[in-house]
């Protein structure tokens, strides 16, 4: 690169970070010029081309398209680059013994069934039952009664209710853990599936030659007063998919759990009668960090 060529290249981010000179928002000032800096840096290391920044404008065009109330493709994008979880990182500092965080998803879904403690947030969703407890806790170990627990999972075809156009609600709901912080619901077994890879995200994962399936999983949102509202899943122990990895990047070893195989007939924890069908078991013990002051 010549010295004159360098020299307008670095002009043209001056220009552009004077810009925002007047700002009156500080953090939007400061988001703003980190942005222009590393686009650029992006742009002149590679030195992109103009055919190459035009697919690109093409391809988020695309992305905004498919996105509608039921289907967030950006979120998809975001899962895929890692963009998601070093969010997650960066918002939930490990905390002493608290429970780890890892993705949202863009299947979470506002105003849930009540299903109450012992309830079956399956709605009719194909699988094989799956009875899962615990207890939510602080990080002193005393219990935290009334935590608002949010769940929410595919049904053993891989597919959660807002991908079905029936307007069915199944395999998601909501309860509250007792004055001893325990709690415990019916699901389903977890399966691994692939995310949605119709769109301009699946044709990203193509191209670089990446598996769209994610790890089994089962969906948490765990909130409480005076504590740090905590987003997480838990996985399935020995799903072969850990080993070939989560295409958001989602596992962590923590939240890795044994489910548990019951043969049909076997006792079921609050007596529900399953007649002849086999079912599962797991257990997950959640810590809440304190809110931030």
């Amino acid at each position: 690169m010549t010295t004159a060529q360098h020299r307008v290249e670095e002009q043209l981010i001056a220009d552009v970070l004077a810009s925002f000179a007047r700002t009156p928002d500080p953090r939007l000032k400061e988001l703003m010029e980190a942005l222009v800096k590393h686009l650029h840096v992006f742009i002149r290391e590679t030195r992109l081309t103009e055919a190459e920044w035009t697919r690109a404008i093409e391809f988020l065009t695309a992305v905004g398209h498919i996105t509608d109330d039921k289907r967030q493709e950006f979120i998809l994008l975001s899962d895929v680059l890692g963009a998601s979880m070093q969010t997650i990182a960066v918002n939930n500092e490990a905390y002493e013994n608290a429970t780890e965080a890892t993705v949202f998803g863009p299947f979470f879904v506002d105003e849930s069934p009540f299903v109450g403690i012992g309830g079956d947030i399956a709605g009719g969703a194909a699988g094989t039952p799956c009875w899962v407890e615990g207890t939510v806790r602080d990080t002193l170990g005393d219990p935290i009664p009334g935590a608002r627990i949010e769940v929410w999972e595919a049904d053993e075809d891989g597919f959660y209710d807002v991908q079905y156009t029936d307007s069915r609600v199944a395999g998601r709901g909501h309860l509250f853990s007792g004055e001893d912080g325990a709690f415990g619901f019916w699901g389903v077994q977890p399966t691994a599936y692939p995310i949605p890879h119709d769109g301009p995200v699946g044709a990203l994962l193509d191209a670089v030659d990446r598996s769209p399936v994610r790890a089994a999983h089962l969906h948490f949102m765990v909130s409480a007063q005076g504590f740090r509202t905590l987003v997480t899943h838990i996985f399935v122990e020995g799903d072969p998919q850990l080993e070939i990895g989560d295409s958001v990047f989602g596992v962590k070893e923590s939240l890795v759990k044994r489910f548990e195989e019951q043969p049909a007939g076997a006792p079921t924890p609050d007596g529900r009668a399953l007649g002849d069908k086999p079912w599962t078991r797991s257990r997950f013990d959640i810590v809440l960090a304190p809110e931030r002051q």
